[in-house]
């Protein structure tokens, strides 16, 4: 019997009626936090959430039938406020894009800009990325994968709530077509280096830089104004950029 999501409340006031969904876990790899929505991203869950939510309640999808045509189908875990996969699908009108974000803020941002844009490629999860990734993506149904800037848990005691460790990443190559790319990113050079380990270990991938080597930024992720900051300063980004065998 599968266990049924629970609803978390990302939202201080009561009266907002969406909610992250997530099964109870030990450990996970994000908190949420209670932010204030601005009154256009809070109308925008009632406005825009029919046509782009997507719900853990209801299982196994079919990319096919929800986005009414065959085409890639790229999906992104953590996307923030929004900007950079709003920017791709837009990019990308040839690929179908599935973005999870456990953040109401962000994901009503998102959704906003995506309806008012009259975005056609793009569905949300608000809800536990693992989750999603067992519950309702098919098997060998992705074309590419994208981690972007996933919380670093920085301090050595809080490591293991990385979100980048082994089961994970043998989950994603589950879901990874033959051929299919795996894409991360992040700015804290010690969680890079752990994510070259993990990644470098399963067998079921090929790094396409050369073994052992971070990759260029491709052309499809766009830099956001902090990794532009981020460069001036001279902050590093380490891109890793994998092919499923």
């Amino acid at each position: 019997m599968q266990e049924e999501p629970n609803k978390e409340q990302g939202n201080e006031e009561e009266d907002f009626p969406y909610r992250t969904e997530f099964k109870k876990k030990s450990i996970r790899s994000y908190v949420i936090r209670g932010g204030r929505m601005t009154e256009g991203q809070r109308k925008a869950f009632d406005t825009y959430w029919g046509p782009f939510g997507l719900s853990l309640y209801d299982g196994a999808i079919e990319p096919k039938e929800i986005f009414g045509r065959e085409a890639p189908v790229v999906l992104e875990i953590g996307f923030g406020m929004g900007d950079s996969l709003l920017e791709m699908t837009e990019a990308e009108t040839d690929k179908d894009f599935i973005g999870i974000e456990v953040h109401p803020p962000g994901v009503g941002r998102l959704i906003n800009n995506a309806g008012k844009a009259e975005v056609k490629n793009l569905r949300v999860y608000m809800a536990d990325a693992i989750d999603v990734l067992n519950d309702c993506i098919p098997d060998a149904s992705l074309d590419r994968f994208q981690l972007y800037f996933p919380d670093p848990w920085h301090k050595k005691k809080h490591n293991k709530r990385r979100i980048v460790q082994p089961e994970f990443v043998k989950l994603l190559c589950s879901k990874l077509k033959p051929g299919g790319l795996m894409h991360m990113a992040t700015d804290w050079e010690n969680y890079a280096e752990q994510m070259l380990e993990v990644l470098e270990a399963e067998e079921q991938l090929e790094n396409t830089a050369g073994k052992g080597n971070y990759a260029p930024r491709p052309e499809f992720r766009p830099q956001t104004k902090f990794e532009r900051r981020g460069e001036r300063l001279g902050h590093g980004v380490w891109d890793l950029l994998y092919k499923r065998k």
